[in-house]
């Protein structure tokens, strides 16, 4: 006879959550493979293709990512890189959080104690595979100094620079259990049939509409960026470009354009011979001697048509607070609609403020002589004004959360009466 506690297990047991990371790792490092292909990676030199794939994982839950430079006693390198691949973290957010709800289902009320055992398991199973990832994630490249003064040095003195990445062990572990941890915290606050425990359930009619409604918002822009992405392509070439875009970064731009669309203002610069695969008006904009700004009238400067961004914000925006209005209860006004969509976009703004900007630098010189022949240094970053970006969220909000009241107030819903 089994005992009561083995249905439980069996049902939450460590197998579902070996199943439920390996799921989430293989549809990550499948999507950050082929995104790296089609950016041209097959070719890195020294087998470095299965290294930099587990680095990108790595940044895509939030690791980190340590650049190091050798280029001996007479040469000096400085290195530095911080962006997450959205597209690989999106990837790996749905996956596992569908593997984790799967488990959860069919059920009204879940006891914390519950939640946290299958949490756990999960979680323990995730640090193993994070330290996996974090020692294949390391490679070392050699750099040519060109035919120029510096390479004759270079030549001269025997030097061979060097530059590499390893990850950050510790840190790594750090933030990639904080990411696990706001998957399964999203997951229960976006799905309507995930359990929670008793002493929260109360909360759940003003929280779970207005996750719900930035989720389907976020997911929108991303598709409606891979379709136009795919037009792009089909119309005008660079099909593998495109593909690089949408399988590594279609988030950082799409929602970097929600943001923009809002009011938000970001500032950034490209200098050298590297970049993030961007459309050319982005780094035409960026790629100044200054630190550029970029928001709606600099981008109006160079293509008019960036002013459709805000018809696209207004159009998608207002659809998500209907959403959110019509999957809430008919006794919420449309005063406290306006409030839950207020906090909810401002801190889906916040969140696309932390994770979508940009560092990246890279330099070298010898005796002294900093890049002399040009390509050997460059920076790169993109970093939002924080404060501009939460106030236009704000005032978006409480207007299309009132709107988006009023449009669902027709709509039969649950919690009515006569």
């Amino acid at each position: 006879m089994a005992r009561p506690g083995r249905s439980a297990f069996a049902r939450h047991g460590w197998v579902q959550a070996l199943a439920t990371v390996l799921a989430g790792l293989i549809v990550m490092v499948v999507t950050a493979a082929l995104g790296l292909l089609a950016a041209g990676a097959a070719g890195l030199p020294g087998n470095a293709f299965v290294s930099v794939d587990a680095a990108t994982v790595v940044t895509a839950v939030g690791g980190t990512v340590k650049l190091s430079g050798d280029a001996g006693a007479i040469a000096d390198t400085k290195a530095g890189l911080t962006v997450m691949p959205l597209s690989v973290s999106l990837a790996g957010v749905l996956t596992i959080a569908a593997g984790f709800l799967r488990h959860l289902r069919h059920r009204a009320v879940a006891g914390a104690r519950e939640l946290a055992g299958w949490s756990a398991r999960i979680a323990v199973v995730w640090l193993v595979a994070l330290v996996g990832l974090t020692f294949t994630a390391r490679h070392t490249f050699t750099i040519s100094l060109g035919n120029g003064m510096i390479g004759d040095i270079g030549e001269l003195f025997g030097v061979a620079p060097k530059v590499g990445f390893t990850t950050d062990v510790p840190l790594t572990l750090l933030f990639g259990l904080l990411w696990l941890v706001g998957v399964f915290v999203l997951a229960l606050l976006v799905s309507r049939g995930a359990p929670l425990p008793a002493r929260v359930v109360r909360f759940q009619e003003s929280v779970r509409p207005a996750a719900y409604a930035m989720v389907v918002l976020l997911l929108a822009y991303v598709v409606l960026g891979i379709v136009i992405g795919l037009v792009v392509a089909a119309s005008r070439g660079h099909t593998a470009e495109t593909f690089a875009v949408i399988l590594l970064g279609m988030p950082n731009l799409v929602w970097l354009a929600l943001t923009i669309g809002l009011g938000a203002t970001w500032n950034g610069r490209v200098d050298g011979p590297f970049g993030l695969p961007m459309p050319h008006l982005l780094d035409e904009v960026l790629r100044t001697p200054d630190v550029a700004t970029l928001d709606l009238r600099s981008l109006a400067h160079y293509d008019g048509r960036v002013w459709w961004l805000v018809v696209v914000d207004a159009v998608l925006i207002l659809a998500a607070a209907f959403v959110m209005a019509v999957r809430s209860p008919a006794r919420i006004r449309a005063w406290q609609h306006a409030l839950h969509m207020a906090v909810a976009l401002t801190l889906t703004v916040l969140m696309i403020c932390l994770v979508a900007r940009v560092y990246a630098h890279f330099g070298l010189s010898l005796l002294g002589i900093g890049d002399i022949d040009g390509g050997l240094s460059g920076v790169l970053f993109l970093k939002p004004r924080l404060w501009t970006a939460l106030g236009w969220a704000v005032l978006w909000g409480l207007v299309t959360g009132f709107l988006g009241a009023l449009l669902a107030r027709p709509v039969h819903r649950r919690g009515e009466v006569a």
